[in-house]
């Protein structure tokens, strides 16, 4: 049927916000022009069935999507695929929302120093900022000592700061025979090091040298599904606040391959992309100038650290090769650009630099988490494992650095998993199950009432049903005594916690279908940590440091991870959690020249290993498919439990 081109009011519920919009228009949309952010994993393709709203009253024109009967009956339908043809009321539930979740955004602590204390081997670098604010005192023009105004001040920056820099902005240079006279030949002048050769490019000058001039830069982590920013006082070193919300991308999918498939099959997909992650941040930079009386012209600096699409796309360049094989990025060394170009509501002229990529899933935040953890600095041979929709790991030392990447889907992130979700208030994230009555006791975030589970329940779910023998080593279903076991629409289910019971409206399950979900991510994980050790011919047992980092990673029980096969077996001590290290290190490269030195160092001195080339990962990965393993003997500490 043709759609007429006329306007509908639409009503959404609870918030009694009435939208009028054209028909045709996809009830997704809708809430996103209210402000209202809907859970998607598939980008709109109606295959992930997690934004369901009800249609209290109208009728909208309704595609194909993953929605129960059940739930079309109760007047449920997909907000992706039903499109407007009429005037609505419709209701949002709590469960189709993407709702803000535990971010980990790292130093709780203001410190003086750089070193960060909770990490054995971290570097200690001297506090000289990206941007560095040099006071000066020229001396006044006469007939007989005639240089130009830019000379000048070139010559001062040299003399009293000893730094040679550029100017290459017109502006400034426009601006800057009124700003010396302004200042009485005293000025403060901004540089940065921006250009190749080793000179300062010159950002700006302040007429005058006032002792309370601010500088402020901030630190960035853009995650695949959290963005973290540190507002940070250039002139002390201290973390002023901190702040962190979901990325706005995850309406175009939850993981990078929507989203670069969103970029490419859309007319304007890219643009929207980096709108979302720009407006993501410009949110949370708001929130702290504003709560912390800091004029956003006093932010100086932007370092940013991310996967490698998450950099594409946060810069507006082309992502569409990342995905195809032979996975080659535009560019694994980003320019500087200026934050005004971007649209971050800083000083337009702050210069915003992105940490460098080794490979298209080897991003900035895993040379970044290497920086942070020092591991290029020591003898000793570290593991660094960042566990997310990609396991990202780093194996090496001072001497030598090897990485890889495999793809471990969204299922710890709740995607892929009936009741699964992300860690929001509500989300089961410790379970434990009792092997004689299968009572099930856990704990949610934020102690609210249940909703689902998120990444860490999901592990200590997936060791819980195997402890006790709910399911076999494959991942099959036992029929055990318990009412809990059923026959669900999709096959054999747990119920871990009654809806009745609840009041939430249905039952918490884990099916079948998930549990192999879950193995296979698991599995992943193990097999990259495998083919890495391998491809070098080295055991385990050289590594003293395995490093657990990410948001997800420290939350881990690693004797949970341990029992489903998800990481090794080895002596707890050496596994240590290291936070989230992208923000870390993007932190200390913000606040040390010589820090952003060592980064650009670690990208290039890193070595990419492909899983796909060859069999080793997939010959590693079949092996992983059962719990633990197929060779217990890599799990002899399960195998007594």
């Amino acid at each position: 049927m043709e759609l007429k081109s006329s306007k509908h009011l639409v009503k959404i519920l609870p918030e009694d916000v009435e939208i009028q919009v054209p028909s045709g228009t996809a009830l997704s949309q809708v809430a996103a022009m209210a402000g209202i952010e809907l859970k998607s994993v598939c980008d709109g393709r109606g295959t992930c069935g997690r934004c369901a709203v009800k249609v209290i009253s109208g009728s909208p024109t309704l595609g194909e999507g993953n929605l129960s009967a059940a739930r079309r009956a109760e007047g449920y339908v997909l907000a992706c695929r039903s499109l407007v043809a009429g005037d609505l009321e419709v209701e949002i539930p709590a469960e189709s929302r993407l709702a803000e979740h535990e971010v980990l955004m790292e130093d709780t602590e203001e410190r003086t120093i750089l070193t960060e204390e909770t990490l054995p081997q971290a570097p200690s670098y001297d506090l000289k900022p990206a941007v560095g604010q040099h006071r000066l005192t020229l001396s006044e023009p006469t007939l007989t000592e005639n240089a130009s105004d830019l000379a000048r001040l070139r010559a001062g920056l040299s003399k009293e700061a000893g730094i040679q820099a550029e100017c290459t902005n017109l502006d400034l240079l426009q601006r800057l025979p009124d700003l010396l006279r302004a200042g009485k030949w005293q000025v403060t002048a901004r540089t940065s090091p921006c250009l190749p050769g080793g000179a300062d490019e010159l950002l700006d000058v302040v007429s005058g040298s006032d002792e309370d001039l601010k500088a402020y830069g901030l630190a960035v982590d853009i995650g695949t599904t959290s963005n973290v920013v540190h507002l940070v006082d250039l002139t002390t070193g201290l973390t002023v606040d901190r702040a962190g919300t979901y990325n706005r991308q995850a309406r175009f999918g939850a993981d990078v391959i929507t989203r670069i498939i969103h970029a490419v099959e859309h007319d304007d997909g890219l643009s929207q992309l980096q709108q979302a992650v720009v407006g993501t941040l410009s949110g949370l930079i708001s929130e702290m100038t504003e709560g912390n009386g800091v004029n956003p012209e006093d932010i100086l600096a932007v370092m940013v650290a991310g996967n490698t699409t998450m950099a594409h796309l946060f810069l507006g360049i082309q992502p569409r090769y990342i995905r195809a094989e032979p996975y080659i990025p535009a560019a694994n060394e980003f320019p500087m650009v200026r934050a005004g170009t971007l649209g971050l509501p800083v000083n337009p002229v702050a210069p915003v630099f992105t940490f460098p990529a080794v490979a298209s899933y080897v991003g900035g935040d895993i040379v970044s988490g290497v920086l942070a953890t020092g591991m290029a600095e020591s003898e000793e041979i570290s593991l660094l494992i960042d566990i997310g929709t990609n396991g990202e790991m780093v194996l090496g030392n001072r001497d030598w650095l090897i990485s890889c990447s495999c793809s471990m889907g969204p299922v710890f992130e709740g995607g892929g998993i009936a009741c699964g979700m992300r860690a929001v208030p509500g989300a089961i994230q410790r379970l434990r199950i009792d092997p004689v009555t299968y009572d099930v006791k856990y704990s949610t975030v934020g102690g609210a009432p249940v909703k689902g589970v998120c990444g860490s329940g999901l592990i200590d779910l997936l060791a819980a049903l195997h402890k006790a023998e709910i399911i076999d080593r494959t991942g099959q279903f036992q029929a055990v005594s318990s009412n809990r076991y059923r026959k669900g629409d999709n096959g054999p289910e747990f119920v871990l916690a009654w809806g009745s019971k609840e009041g939430v409206g249905q039952d918490i399950v884990i099916t079948e279908a998930d549990v192999k979900n879950l193995m296979r991510g698991k599995a992943a994980l193990y097999a990259g940590i495998r083919s890495m050790l391998r491809s070098l011919d080295l055991d385990l047992d050289i590594v003293e440091n395995i490093y657990i980092a990410g948001g997800f990673g420290n939350y881990l029980h690693i004797t949970d991870a341990v029992a489903i096969g998800m990481l090794p077996d080895i002596d707890p001590d050496r596994y240590r959690f290291v936070g989230n290290t992208s923000i870390k290190g993007a932190r200390l490269a913000l606040l040390s020249r010589d820090a952003w030195s060592d980064a650009l160092a670690v990208a290039a001195k890193m070595t990419y290993l492909e899983l796909s080339a060859g069999n080793t990962f997939m010959d590693e990965f079949m092996s992983a498919m059962f719990l633990p393993h197929t060779d217990l003997t890599l799990f002899p500490n399960v195998a007594l439990s």
